[in-house]
């Protein structure tokens, strides 16, 4: 079974505070279509709303030696039992009962990240997961199903 892990956002009140990637954990969150995370300062962009990334390529980084504590990898959502890394550009997930998303393109990492792991993009390659836009509005929690539509 497939199932979302984890929550992060940006809250607008964080955006001048530069400590790694600044993501508060949250229990539920509501999903915005063409924004991302209700109340995110990274959502908005028609391009980047969502950072998803697969439990176990999570737990691979961090046997690494990356910082992985929610946020720290620059994502969003996490999910299990989905390899992100491997859907194809256009396909969708839907999380809890109505949410969806649908992924645009691998995340290939970028100088802050560089920057906050110490460690550069390529050591991560093919890991970094997927971002994604919000094409159906829903509220999301912790432990909903994720299933690839």
């Amino acid at each position: 079974m497939s199932e979302l892990i984890s929550i992060v956002y940006k809250p607008l009140e964080a955006a001048s505070i530069e400590n790694g990637f600044t993501r508060l954990p949250m229990m539920g969150a509501r999903l915005v279509a063409g924004h991302g995370i209700e109340g995110d300062m990274k959502g908005g962009s028609a391009k980047r709303q969502l950072n998803i990334m697969a439990h176990a390529k999570v737990q691979q980084l961090s046997k690494e030696g990356f910082e992985a504590a929610p946020g720290q990898l620059g994502e969003q959502l996490i999910v299990s039992g989905i390899d992100v890394d491997a859907l194809p550009v256009g396909s969708r997930l839907q999380i809890g009962d109505s949410a969806i998303i649908e992924v645009i393109e691998p995340r290939t990492g970028c100088a802050k990240f560089e920057r906050y792991q110490a460690r550069k993009p390529v050591d991560a390659a093919g890991r970094l997961g997927m971002m994604a836009i919000v094409v159906a509005d829903g509220d999301i929690s912790v432990g909903d199903t994720a299933v690839v539509l």
